[in-house]
């Protein structure tokens, strides 16, 4: 069990790698922090996208509501997630707590096409489910402090680096557009953006952009027709 779920991890294991390093790289570059708080952010945030964001609020001197509003409504999705395995892993023990805080894109992907959990018991369900999560989690916590050590040991210049969490965003933005019926959604956030950028302060203008959506999608819903 413990060495299908290394090789069921490993695609994710070559992601997390580098984008990992990205966000140690630019937390050693654009922070004057230690290396143990790159530590911390990737065994208790452990967000990858979370964390690169993180980076650029600390940079930007960003107050404590502004950064738990934009980490809120950008992992908001992982509730989600988290339900819909919720029946799975119910009776499993402890380790379902620890299943649910690693319940990353990625983790959730292999969990939701696991090709054998039909043919296995409760408890070898429940070390699956465990070891894939593991997996994940320890990949991504070499990435970051690899990462980490090249922006503070090699004196790496990360110009443009950051453009990898722009780039993470453009992928997953048009992967869900291809699959949704309705295209209203991402007209309408890139009115709002565009919009922002515009009229909104720059301080706050990922909180109100996020609002806004957020408002639209509650206003707009009886016409929106989602797959």
């Amino acid at each position: 069990m413990f060495f299908k779920s290394f090789l069921q991890t490993l695609p994710v294991c070559m992601g997390y790698l580098s984008l990992g390093a990205t966000f140690g790289i630019l937390f050693a570059t654009d922070l004057n922090l230690s290396w143990f708080y790159a530590l911390l952010m990737a065994l208790f945030v452990y967000a990858g996208a979370g964390q690169l964001l993180l980076v650029s609020l600390i940079a930007l001197k960003a107050g404590f509501i502004q950064i738990a509003i934009a980490s809120f409504f950008l992992n908001i999705r992982h509730i989600f997630y988290s339900l819909s395995i919720l029946e799975t892993i119910k009776s499993f023990g402890l380790s379902k707590y620890y299943i649910l805080f690693g319940l990353t894109d990625e983790t959730f992907a292999i969990l939701k096409t696991h090709k054998d959990a039909h043919n296995l018991n409760q408890k070898e369900l429940e070390k699956s489910y465990f070891y894939i999560t593991i997996f994940n989690h320890f990949y991504w916590v070499i990435g970051c402090m690899l990462g980490v050590f090249i922006g503070k040991n090699l004196s790496f210049k990360p110009q443009g680096i950051e453009f990898t969490l722009t780039a993470l965003f453009s992928v997953l933005t048009l992967s869900l557009l291809y699959q949704q019926k309705s295209k209203i959604p991402f007209y309408a956030g890139i009115f709002i953006g565009i919009f922002g950028l515009l009229f909104f302060p720059s301080k706050y203008f990922l909180i109100l952009s996020l609002l806004a959506g957020i408002i639209f999608l509650l206003l707009a819903k009886r016409w929106i027709k989602y797959e």
